[in-house]
């Protein structure tokens, strides 16, 4: 299997080598976004909120329907869910990262880089709160559903499938924020708030990747299936809950019209799969996506 290959190529002190490295780029590239982020600044008139190609009702009848106006105003009800979103799970990563950090040497760089991801990932969610509140739009965050089967997923998971989970919600907003940092065209506060993020969430993405590889040593394969499986699922859950139904309705479009457009949506599904391309490719690369199911990722449009 590629992921016990890569695996073997990583030498126990590369953990240390590794963590000591990410440590010592926090101390040189980190933010404080109550501070780097001018929150009092003016929203701009002539500046978006996304890509308008990245929106979910792009290129459908309902999008033919709005005006410029609403066209901006759903892009930044869309953003805002996405935010909502990200923030509610950096709060259950760092409930996970405290439990992993829990058994690990706090002598170690790589237990004080966990903790130092924890402190990243406090202050993320409260720029993300900030920007929620700068846009005045609702934190519509996960359905119930997900909330109230949170709890559970937090007591049981951990080893490759949190590794690889933690990923999948990392890499795919990820690759959405990259898509405005430099578009001069989206508002200067999405730009620095995702900038931000994407600076500080590249040395997150390094570490979880080296712990998911290494983890895959000690992997057997009745386990392997169900790591795989837990992680298409929250893959799934992931790509469905980013867009909250209620978005639609800033924009006089009732929530089930508009939910059924966008995932009928050829632009949107697209644009869920260009999301999820990268981390895919490292996952099949290290056998996290393989055996049964894989037909879920399949059927969730993230893989072809």
């Amino acid at each position: 299997m590629k992921g016990a290959i890569m695996a073997r190529a990583l030498r126990p002190k590369d953990r240390e080598t590794t963590a000591a490295r990410l440590l010592d780029s926090s101390v040189r590239n980190s933010y404080d976004p109550l501070l780097d982020i001018d929150w009092d600044a003016p929203i701009a008139a002539d500046k978006g909120f996304l890509p308008p190609e990245k929106v979910s009702l792009y290129g459908t009848e309902l999008w033919d329907r709005l005006t410029p106006e609403q066209r901006v105003e759903l892009a930044k009800h869309e953003i805002g869910s996405v935010a909502s979103v990200g923030l509610w799970t950096e709060i259950v990563l760092m409930q996970l990262l405290a439990r992993y950090a829990e058994g690990l040497d706090p002598r170690s760089p790589h237990a004080q880089y966990a903790l130092t991801e924890i402190g990243d990932e406090t202050r993320h969610s409260i720029m993300f709160g900030k920007a929620l509140t700068r846009f005045g739009v609702p934190a519509y965050g996960p359905p119930r559903l997900v909330r109230r089967l949170s709890p559970l997923f937090k007591a049981v998971v951990g080893g490759a499938a949190m590794f690889a989970s933690v990923l999948v919600v990392e890499e795919m907003t990820d690759r959405l924020q990259r898509s405005t940092v430099d578009d001069e065209s989206i508002q200067p506060l999405i730009r620095m708030v995702n900038r931000i993020h994407v600076i500080e969430e590249a040395r997150h993405v390094r570490y979880a990747r080296e712990e998911l590889v290494r983890e895959l040593l000690t992997v057997r394969r009745p386990m392997l299936e169900l790591h795989r499986t837990v992680t298409a699922v929250v893959a799934v859950s992931v790509a469905n809950i980013l867009i909250h139904p209620r978005v639609y309705a800033a924009v006089g479009i009732d929530p089930r019209q508009g939910r059924a457009a966008a995932l009928a949506n050829p632009h949107h599904r697209a644009t869920r799969r260009w999301m999820a391309e990268k981390i895919v490719d490292f996952l099949t690369e290290v056998g996290m996506i393989g055996g049964p199911s894989k037909l879920l990722w399949r059927r969730a449009g993230l893989i072809g």
